[in-house]
């Protein structure tokens, strides 16, 4: 697949799926969210015991290939996967990684991640930040004109 608007556009399809199936397990996924370390997480979910997924969505082999900052994420959260859709082969992602298969209608995780450490200030500080990104962008939906920022 090529870069660009058409790859965008098939991440939201996958986002919008994963956030379904994530619903389904009893987990709120936000899209789009920065971490502290200024890495952007395509999709954050929090379950409710507090742990914390992350999910970096692939869109093509070529995506997969160029990704040199997925392990950036993994101070962040307990569980990590990489998502994806049927064109794109499971075999190109690590092991020591979820893996999950998507579509805009829902999702199936094929490889379960395995639970990853996560300091109890690091759980606490994102989960505050999850919960504020989370009531900025639900107001802006309820007030369009207003301003309401993203919040880091």
């Amino acid at each position: 697949m090529s870069s660009g608007p058409a790859r965008d556009g098939l991440a939201r399809l996958l986002a919008r799926g994963l956030a379904r199936h994530f619903a389904q397990r009893d987990l709120a996924a936000i899209p789009e969210v920065t971490l502290p370390n200024g890495r952007r997480a395509d999709l954050v979910a929090l379950s409710s015991r507090g742990e914390i997924h992350i999910v970096e969505i692939k869109s093509s082999v070529e995506d997969f290939r160029t990704d040199t900052k997925w392990r950036d994420y993994l101070p962040f959260c307990e569980r990590f996967y990489f998502a994806t859709h049927p064109d794109v082969p499971a075999g190109i992602f690590p092991e020591e990684t979820g893996l999950i298969l998507a579509d805009g209608f829902g999702a199936e995780i094929l490889r379960e991640s395995p639970a990853l450490p996560l300091a109890a200030p690091t759980r606490k500080a994102l989960t505050i930040q999850l919960a504020r990104l989370a009531s900025v962008r639900l107001s802006g939906l309820l007030d369009p004109e207003g301003r309401y920022p993203d919040m880091v």
